[in-house]
């Protein structure tokens, strides 16, 4: 493959409170506590925006997606995360793979990988196998641990061919 290519990064974080829905990767996952937060707060894609932003130097999510705005309160991310690659691909660019790190003590995220990796690849229009989604604990370490907050790190690689 013979291709101009970008990398990019991102990270979320979100404060965990009861009686909020957890949605991570897409995917609704049935748990006591969710994410505070002015959409539906979903770290994995909130960060998967920003690595494909930041690949090609256009911001962050923040930026083109302002939580000031009405028009994005209690909006679904993947309606953010296709937007987003709608840019990446206006410029000519696509995606190669998408690798992402979800930090969370509860609840085991195990059952739902395969489930994300379905809708971000559904989502971003690439085969299930350019999406990866693991999942660790901090070991009860930090906000995390202390089961507080959630946090997000993805890494993509874009190509223009």
């Amino acid at each position: 493959m013979n291709c101009d290519i970008r990398i990019g990064n991102g990270y979320d974080v979100h404060r965990l409170a009861p009686g909020l829905k957890l949605v991570l990767g897409g995917v609704e996952i049935p748990h006591t506590k969710g994410c505070v937060a002015h959409s539906d707060g979903d770290v994995i894609i909130h960060a998967l925006c920003d690595a494909l932003l930041g690949a090609l130097a256009l911001g962050d999510i923040g930026h083109h997606f302002p939580d000031t705005s009405a028009e994005f309160a209690g909006i679904d991310s993947k309606v953010l995360l296709r937007r987003t690659y709608v840019m990446i691909q206006e410029r000519g660019y696509s995606l190669v793979n998408a690798d992402i790190t979800l930090l969370l003590q509860a609840p085991k995220i195990a059952p739902y990988v395969m489930q994300m990796r379905q809708t971000l690849a559904a989502v971003l229009d690439v085969p299930v196998d350019a999406v990866s989604v693991k999942a660790t604990t901090t070991e009860k370490l930090g906000f995390t641990g202390r089961e507080e907050g959630v946090e997000a790190y993805a890494a993509v690689l874009i190509c223009k061919e």
